[in-house]
């Protein structure tokens, strides 16, 4: 059997592959990264992919992982009340 692909973000189904091709094409930090192959986006918001990618991009890059700067974070752009989540709405203060 060959070698299959090794996935690094599980939610978003992107290899290690990927993420080097990436890296070659000119993406040469986590935010653009992220932007054009999608990791870190998925239900886990990168807790299972991003420290991977960061290793990968730091290896490659001849870097220090403390030279790393993460994704930025950014908040819903509404807030939801998590009373609404448990209910099921889908927009807070509607229903």
């Amino acid at each position: 059997m060959g070698k299959g692909k090794e996935i690094v973000c599980f939610c978003e189904d992107v290899s290690k592959e990927e993420i080097v091709k990436a890296i070659k094409m000119g993406f040469k930090d986590l935010e653009t990264l992220k932007r054009f192959t999608g990791i870190s986006t998925g239900p886990c918001q990168g807790k299972s992919c991003l420290f991977q990618v960061m290793r990968i991009l730091a290896q490659m890059e001849g870097k220090k992982m403390e030279e790393m700067a993460t994704t930025t974070i950014r908040p819903p752009a509404r807030p939801i009340l998590i009373g609404a989540l448990a209910e099921g709405e889908t927009r807070a203060g509607e229903g």
